[in-house]
């Protein structure tokens, strides 16, 4: 769970400084940044996986499929170039961990902050643009930081007895996890000084355990990508970070079968839908009572639901998600709607407890009719963990940010869920530009840590329809060509918003 980001440098985003609670809705217009928090987000996922290299998960992030686009990465004002890009992201992790050879760890404390500066180098090898690790770090949270009055680390409303004790292991910790220092060389060249950055993996022994030194210049990945076994506590927070998930669910994919032994957890774009669910149902020991839960969600937001299962075909070894309607009708996963097919992907997440970490959603209303946006909403909010009850198999530590521009799903979102990104005019380097920023709602625990709470007048666009907005309206056209909003007769006597100041 992601608790608060901090980025700098990273495409159109700079000084950025926004914390998260279980669930979080990003509203903000086309090219606001909302996207690009995202994409940093995915970023850090891939820089802690070890399958990929510094410019591997690079070209992870949208819009950079290119090893010579990582440039396009930094942040820039004109034609000038930030060539330095900073990461603060402090995050609860699950207190138990496998290793790449299954060996399982325990963390010595859960609660973290992972620090990471990247810089923008020439490759000495093909002489184009590469990355280099500036600094990387990984330390521990004290319990007192966390349930601090002047600046608490959770600010957002949760039971400290039930869901933060769950959640919240060790603290004793004042040593870091992973550290990086300068040293110098013990053979100068030319008797003038050389300074390397070394980073250091730690033992969770603290002082006791020898560090792992390692020179940054010559890394190709993170040195949290390659925690093990023997590093506990690094290996839940890279295992923690691994598991952010950006969905993006095609109906394509949503729509296949499954193979038999397909990978039963349902992947970023839809697919093994029907392996995840027939693996949740059969681990349950009452495959019925799973199908029964999903077809009652799935009613209750699309009406002509009987039942959800998952059908068996042993000649062709292929998974089928089959919904039958309340005739009797057999509809299997290729003949449902666009719709249908994302209610039910998001309702089978909400059942399965090895979907843990944080789930990413952009426009998640896409779709969806505007009759549903409510209901839509409501189960990504289940979705996300419950923080006033414990951590468990039925309550996973899960958590949810979309993103939108819609002015429904805004109007449906909690008031403290809300982050409005909108721009404001900074000036760097005797240049003006616009700074991007994330902004709360006024009387809400986030009014506190946004640069500048969201006003009246800043919602109005999402919470006001747009023929009653002054001076929003055009000339109207003609009688043949008329517009929804210069129907007098289908438009509402009068606003209903109420916003206190």
């Amino acid at each position: 769970m992601i608790t608060r980001l901090q980025i700098s440098g990273f495409k159109n985003l700079n000084e950025v400084d926004l914390y998260f609670g279980p669930f979080t809705c990003i509203a903000g217009a086309n090219g606001s940044g909302k996207s690009n928090l995202f994409d940093a987000i995915r970023f850090l996922s891939a820089l802690a996986s070890d399958k990929n290299t510094l410019m591997q998960a690079a070209a992870t992030v949208r819009d950079n499929r290119r090893a010579a686009d990582v440039r396009s990465l930094f942040h820039r004002v004109g034609e000038t170039r930030k060539d330095r890009m900073r990461f603060g992201v402090e995050m609860i992790v699950q207190g138990t961990a496998s290793d790449d050879l299954g060996q399982k760890a325990d963390a010595s404390i859960t609660f973290l902050r992972y620090e990471l500066e990247l810089g923008l180098r020439t490759d000495p090898d093909t002489e184009g643009p590469s990355l280099e690790i500036l600094h990387e770090a990984l330390l521990p949270i004290k319990q007192s930081d966390v349930a601090s009055k002047s600046d608490p680390k959770l600010p957002f409303p949760h039971s400290a007895s039930k869901w933060r004790s769950s959640v919240i292991q060790g603290a004793r910790r004042r040593s870091l996890f992973i550290s990086t220092t300068e040293v110098e060389l013990e053979k100068p060249e030319k008797n003038h000084p050389v300074v390397q950055r070394v980073i250091q993996r730690h033992q969770d022994g603290g002082n006791s355990g020898k560090p792992a030194p390692a020179i940054a210049q010559l890394l190709k990945r993170t040195i949290l990508s390659s925690a093990s076994a023997e590093t506990p506590t690094a290996l839940c927070a890279r295992r923690e970070m691994e598991s952010w998930l950006q969905l993006q669910l095609e109906p394509t994919a949503l729509r296949q079968p499954s193979d038999f032994n397909a990978t039963p957890n349902l992947l970023p774009n839809g697919e093994n839908l029907p392996a995840t669910l027939d693996r949740i149902a059969r681990s349950s020991g009452d495959p019925e009572a799973i199908y029964a839960q999903i077809a009652n969600r799935l009613s209750e937001l699309i009406k002509d639901v009987r039942s959800v299962t998952v059908e068996r075909d042993k000649k062709l070894e292929l998974l089928t998600l089959i919904l039958t309607d309340r005739d009797h009708t057999s509809h299997p996963a290729r003949a449902l709607s666009d719709g249908t097919l994302r209610f039910l992907a998001l309702s089978v997440l909400e059942l399965d407890p090895a979907a843990h970490g944080v789930l990413c959603l952009e426009e998640p209303e896409n779709g969806i009719h505007p009759d549903r946006i409510a209901k839509m909403l409501h189960l990504l909010r289940d979705i996300a963990m419950d923080v006033n009850c414990p951590v468990g198999p039925d309550n996973p530590l899960r958590q949810v940010i979309i993103n939108t521009h819609s002015p429904l799903v805004v109007g449906e979102c909690p008031d403290d869920a809300l982050v409005l990104a909108r721009g404001v005019q900074a000036i760097a380097e005797g240049r003006s530009f616009e700074k991007i920023t994330f902004g709360g709602i006024s009387q809400t625990w986030r009014e506190r840590y946004s640069y500048s709470p969201v006003s009246r007048g800043q919602l109005l666009a999402y919470l006001e329809p747009s023929c009653l907005r002054v001076g929003s309206a055009t000339a109207p056209l003609s009688t043949a060509h008329r517009r929804i909003r210069d129907r007098a007769d289908l438009m509402p006597e009068q606003s209903t918003f109420n916003f206190s100041p």
